[in-house]
């Protein structure tokens, strides 16, 4: 499996994007370029990876463009791994419109599984494209952001630029 992959500089940190012929595969934010990589190369062992393909910069340009407040939030293709309830989770949180949260139960019950905050946060946790499934418009009912994988500061972020944009 070819597996290509481009990185940029945000204001966010790094971002990588990595997709197959299919969509995009992995998304990631980090302060090191050098490890987001290594990270995927350990993810992705048996493919090949190759930097800098086209269309895969014509999407980072889209997120790019999302981050910065300049068009709205993407429907990118994904090419994902996913059990049952996972994509159920995955393709509810892509109709959430930007700048909207909902709680950890408040998800739950949306997607018809009012006892499943716990899964539904291990399916945030397991999101292999972040961003383009916004788990991070997920938040604990207590208020603030709650955890992330690249970050509370990030999070926070992300939240704070969906509700100037939206």
């Amino acid at each position: 499996v070819l597996i290509a992959y481009h990185i940029a500089r945000l204001p966010l940190g790094y971002l990588l994007l990595a997709t197959t012929e299919k969509g995009l595969c992995a998304v990631r934010l980090g302060n090191d370029k050098k490890k987001l990589v290594t990270e995927l190369k350990k993810e992705f062992a048996a493919a090949e990876l190759r930097e800098n393909d086209k269309n895969l910069r014509r999407w980072n340009q889209t997120l790019i463009d999302y981050l910065a407040g300049h068009k709205p939030w993407p429907l990118l293709p994904t090419d994902v791994q996913a059990t049952a309830f996972q994509r159920r989770v995955w393709d509810w949180l892509r109709a959430i419109p930007s700048g909207t949260t909902y709680s950890y139960s408040e998800a739950a019950k949306a997607i018809g599984r009012p006892n499943a905050a716990r899964a539904i946060a291990r399916a945030c946790a397991t999101n292999p494209v972040a961003l383009v499934i916004p788990c991070h418009r997920i938040v604990p009912k207590a208020g603030d952001a709650g955890g992330y994988r690249w970050g509370s500061n990030r999070k926070r972020q992300l939240l704070k630029l969906e509700r100037v944009s939206s």
